[in-house]
């Protein structure tokens, strides 16, 4: 099985079950960035209410491509945001290992955005046990002149993969015959959300940063159970 996605930043729990889920993970850095999309930011609690953590950018721009874009050379977002996230997670059971996690992601030496957030999955990928093989699009693949599904279909065929997993949004704009009829079963992965506690809520807050699911639950827990609530259709 196979997954083609963009780099986000601390994704949300059903894009790591996809993640999980297959055994070729594809970083598909070599499409256009989207401003105000997922790729440089997500949320998480502060005070029970949802607060967006965001990576400041150098002349970013849906002109350019994912790979083409670069950090803020101005560093001090990083001990900003460690505060944010101490703030909000200090009393959380299992602050003390994934702060360090955490930390170790935003220290990475590079400014590159793509292979920034390549790290991080990366990151996240080892702190869970998650066995797929990450591999960057802008890397091991040269068919930009494709559109859309059929340049996801040749990459996996190139893969040598034919069950590729899309999450559900992705039915909006792909189709199962369109990959069929080239020897490709497409299947979509739905998260059903499963309600963990939180800090300071009065009703479970779903789709947050997988940072917020790592600090209130046990790796056990996640891989055991969480990472396993998904629907395949």
């Amino acid at each position: 099985m196979i997954a083609i996605m963009q780099p986000y930043f601390l994704p949300y729990l059903g894009y790591i079950q996809l993640m999980s889920l297959v055994d070729d993970f594809v970083i598909y850095d070599d499409v256009n960035y989207i401003n105000r999309g997922w790729i440089n930011r997500n949320y998480i609690l502060v005070n029970g209410q949802k607060n967006l953590l965001t990576i400041p950018l150098r002349e970013a721009s849906q002109n350019k491509k994912i790979n083409e874009i670069y950090l803020s050379n101005d560093l001090k977002w990083i001990d900003k945001q460690k505060r944010t996230v101490e703030m909000a997670y200090k009393k959380a059971p299992y602050f003390e290992e994934v702060f360090e996690l955490y930390c170790g992601i935003v220290d990475f030496k590079g400014d590159n955005l793509s292979v920034f957030l390549a790290n991080q999955l990366k990151c996240l990928k080892d702190y869970l046990g998650i066995k797929a093989k990450l591999i960057l699009s802008s890397e091991s693949f040269s068919n930009q002149e494709l559109k859309k599904g059929d340049r996801l279909i040749d990459i996996c065929h190139q893969m040598n993969q034919y069950e590729y997993i899309n999450p559900i949004g992705g039915a909006e704009i792909y189709t199962k015959e369109q990959f069929a009829e080239r020897d490709v079963e497409l299947r979509f992965l739905e998260m059903t959300v499963q309600p963990y506690e939180q800090i300071k809520t009065d009703s479970f807050i779903p789709y947050l940063s997988v940072l917020d699911v790592l600090m209130m639950n046990s790796k056990e827990f996640i891989t055991g159970n969480l990472l396993k609530q998904f629907n395949l259709k």
